[in-house]
């Protein structure tokens, strides 16, 4: 495909736009400061944060590698499984666990070298630019994150499958991003590093 038969890219964004590695003792410090409010939910004293992350943050971690097209409810995804701990707690709870979580997220992830070059250089050649990306958490956190990495600024539109209910590669996700755009499927050009998502 040439420019002149394009007119928008599409982006993944793990992997694609940014790169990031499990931010263990991040999270393990974030669980630590987590824990007076786990007791005074549970009215007990709360579990060690190395066990909160074996016993609930690691096995979430892990259960969303086997996520079909069908995106899950993150809160009620998150619930069960601090439920599958012992742990019972109330949505705003899980709430301000999971906004610590993500805030460590936002922290440690890194746009990858060339990122900002090449999005700039791509407007400046007309083209529009999307981003199309699997991602259970709410979407008002990752567009916090996108807004903080200053990605968000070099998009024209962004789709994640928490704001859809559709995970790549479900056609759902993709005609959204794309009618965002307002373009053709054959008139645009998707980047992403894994295949059965993104190719």
């Amino acid at each position: 495909m040439r420019m002149a038969d394009c007119d928008a890219v599409v982006f993944d964004y793990g992997n694609t736009l940014i790169t990031f590695e499990y931010p263990a003792q991040a999270l393990l410090g974030t669980m630590e400061t987590m824990r007076p409010l786990i007791e005074r939910a549970l009215g007990r004293p709360a579990p060690s944060a190395q066990q909160l992350m074996d016993s609930v943050l690691l096995p979430l971690e892990h259960g969303l590698s086997s996520i079909g097209e069908d995106e899950v409810d993150y809160i009620s995804y998150c619930r069960e499984g601090w439920h599958r701990a012992g742990l019972d707690l109330d949505n705003d709870v899980l709430l301000q666990i999971l906004d610590a979580e993500q805030r460590v997220w936002d922290r440690t992830l890194r746009v990858i070298a060339g990122v900002p070059e090449t999005l700039s250089r791509l407007r400046s050649l007309g083209l529009k630019l999307g981003l199309c990306s699997n991602a259970s958490f709410p979407p008002a956190m990752m567009l916090r994150q996108l807004e903080a990495n200053e990605i968000a600024r070099c998009m024209d539109a962004v789709v994640f499958s928490s704001q859809i209910g559709k995970r790549k590669p479900s056609p759902v996700i993709y005609s959204t991003i794309l009618s965002k755009l307002g373009v053709e499927p054959s008139r645009a050009l998707f980047v992403g590093d894994r295949v059965r998502e993104d190719y």
